[in-house]
C-alpha cells in the first residue's frame, strides 16, 4: 500500500509538544544535573538541543545550532556566535552525560496507539516486536574499545559499531525502550534490558535469536503475551494437537530439567512452511497464549509476519533521519549514547505527529510517508524554535512578512500516491 505523502503538518514546536519541560527539569534534578549557574547552554536547552541533532545526524552539531538559533536577523549574529561554537557545546554535552538523556528517553517515549489506531491491535492486545540493529560510529580509540568493531573475515572492519535493541509499536511506528551496547554484545544480553519495558497489554513478537528460556520466563512477568519464533533444531515434545492445529509442548532451563520434567512451562507450538518461488523455509513460533478462540493458529501465523515492520523503522533511523552512509558524528562513549537517545527522541516526535495526523484521518499511521514529515520538519526548524526560554538567544523575533506559515495542522490529506 502506497505511503500518503502529506502534508503532515510538522514543524519542531509539534514535535516538542511530547517533551514538556516539567518532567525534564525534574529528572535533571534527580540525577543533580540542573544548571545551578546561569550557563549560555544550560542543561535543560541541551535536551532539547540533542532532539535537534537527531533530526540532522548527518550535520555537525555546531551547524544544527546555528540553524536553530541564527538565520533571523543578521544582527544576532555575534551573539549567537558566542553560543554555537565546538568548546560551548562540547562542555555542555559532558556536564550533561548520557544517564539523564536515557531517563528523558524511557519517560517520555512510551506506546501512543489508542483503541482507535488502526493497525495496533491483534484482538486485546497491543502489537508490539523486538529486534536489534548496528549503527556505525565515529572511528575513535575510545569508540573502539568502548563499542568494538564487527568481525570481519580478513583484517579489520572501517568503523567501530553501536548494537541498538528496542522495543516497536507496530501499530504507531515508535521505537521505545531502547538499549545500547556494543556490536559484539549477544541480542539477548541486550534484550534483558528491554523487557521490562513491555507493556503488560502487549503482544510481543520476536526472531529466533531471542529465544531462551530465562529471557521467556523474564518477559511472561510483564504480563504481556509472547508469539517468537524458535530454532528449527530446538527440541520441543509435542504433548498434545489443538483444535486449530497447533500443539502443547513445554520449554526447560536444560537437558536435565526436560529429563526430570522440572521447571517447565507450558506453551503453544504452531508450525508452517513459507515457500516461495525460490525456497521453502519451515516456521516454528512458540506463543504464550493458551485460548485458541482468542488466538486462532493461522491468525498467529499471519499476524508474525508484521515482525518485519520494526526493520522497516530502523531503516528510517538509518536511512532516512541519519543518511546512508553517514557515520555518527561523536567522538566519545558518552556522546555516542546522547547521540542514539536524541535520535530515537527525534523519531519519536515525529512519529507521534503523524500519528495524531492518522487519527484525524481514521487511517494506519504507516500509511503514512515518514520522509515528507521529516521534511517538513526541516524545513520550519529555524523559523520556530521551542526551547524552554532559559536562554537570551533563543526569544527570537516574530519572521517579518512574507515569510512562510508554521505548519501546525496534524491533518494528512486524502490522496494517496507513491511511497517516498
Amino acid at each position: 500500500m502506497g505511503a500518503r505523502r502529506g502534508p503532515v503538518g510538522v514543524s519542531l514546536g509539534s514535535i516538542m509538544r511530547f517533551f514538556p519541560i516539567e518532567p525534564i527539569q525534574q529528572i535533571l534534578e534527580e540525577h543533580g544535573k540542573q544548571s545551578l549557574r546561569r550557563r549560555q547552554l544550560p542543561s535543560d536547552t541541551m535536551i532539547y538541543a540533542l532532539i535537534a541533532f537527531g533530526l540532522f545526524v548527518s550535520e555537525g552539531c555546531r551547524a544544527v545550532l546555528r540553524r536553530v538559533v541564527l538565520r533571523q536577523r543578521s544582527a544576532w549574529l555575534d551573539e549567537c556566535e558566542d553560543v554555537v561554537t565546538e568548546s560551548a557545546i562540547s562542555q555542555a554535552r559532558r556536564r550533561l552525560g548520557s544517564g539523564v538523556v536515557r531517563r528523558v528517553y524511557e519517560t517520555l517515549v512510551r506506546p501512543l496507539a489508542t483503541r482507535t489506531t488502526k493497525g495496533a491491535w491483534f484482538g486485546r492486545w497491543r502489537v508490539v516486536s523486538m529486534d536489534g540493529t548496528v549503527l556505525d560510529v565515529a572511528d575513535t580509540p575510545a569508540n573502539a574499545r568502548a563499542f568494538r568493531r564487527p568481525g570481519v573475515s580478513s583484517g579489520s572492519a572501517a568503523y567501530p559499531q553501536v548494537r541498538v535493541v528496542s522495543l516497536l509499536e507496530n501499530g504507531t511506528h515508535i521505537l521505545f525502550g531502547a538499549t545500547i551496547a556494543g556490536c559484539r554484545t549477544n541480542e539477548i544480553k541486550a534484550s534483558r534490558k528491554v523487557i521490562p519495558h513491555l507493556p503488560a497489554d502487549a503482544l510481543c513478537l520476536a526472531d529466533r535469536a531471542f529465544f531462551s528460556y530465562a529471557l521467556w520466563r523474564e518477559a511472561l512477568k510483564t504480563g504481556a503475551a509472547l508469539l517468537w519464533r524458535v530454532k528449527n533444531n530446538l527440541i520441543l515434545e509435542k504433548l498434545s494437537k489443538l483444535p486449530d492445529g497447533s500443539y502443547l509442548t513445554k520449554i526447560y532451563p536444560s537437558t536435565r530439567a526436560r529429563k526430570l520434567d522440572i521447571d517447565g512451562i507450558t506453551v503453544r507450538l504452531i508450525e508452517f512452511r513459507v515457500t516461495t518461488n525460490k525456497e521453502s523455509e519451515q516456521y516454528r513460533l512458540l506463543c504464550s497464549i493458551s485460548d485458541i478462540k482468542k488466538a486462532p493458529a493461522i491468525k498467529l501465523a499471519k499476524l508474525y509476519t508484521r515482525r518485519w515492520t520494526i526493520e522497516t523503522v530502523f531503516d528510517e533511523l538509518k536511512s532516512k533521519l541519519r543518511g546512508r552512509g553517514v557515520v555518527l558524528r561523536s567522538q566519545t562513549p558518552e556522546h555516542v549514547r546522547q547521540e542514539i537517545y536524541g535520535m530515537l527522541m527525534a523519531h519519536f516526535g515525529v512519529r507521534a505527529v503523524m500519528h495524531e495526523a492518522a487519527l484525524d484521518e481514521a487511517i494506519e499511521p504507516g500509511e503514512l510517508s515518514f520522509v515528507h514529515a521529516l521534511r517538513v520538519a526541516e524545513r520550519y526548524l529555524p523559523l520556530y524554535v521551542p526551547f524552554p526560554p532559559s536562554i537570551e538567544l533563543i526569544d527570537l523575533p516574530v519572521p517579518e512578512a512574507g515569510d512562510p506559515p508554521p505548519a501546525h495542522s496534524t491533518t494528512a490529506q486524502s490522496t494517496r500516491s507513491k511511497s517516498a
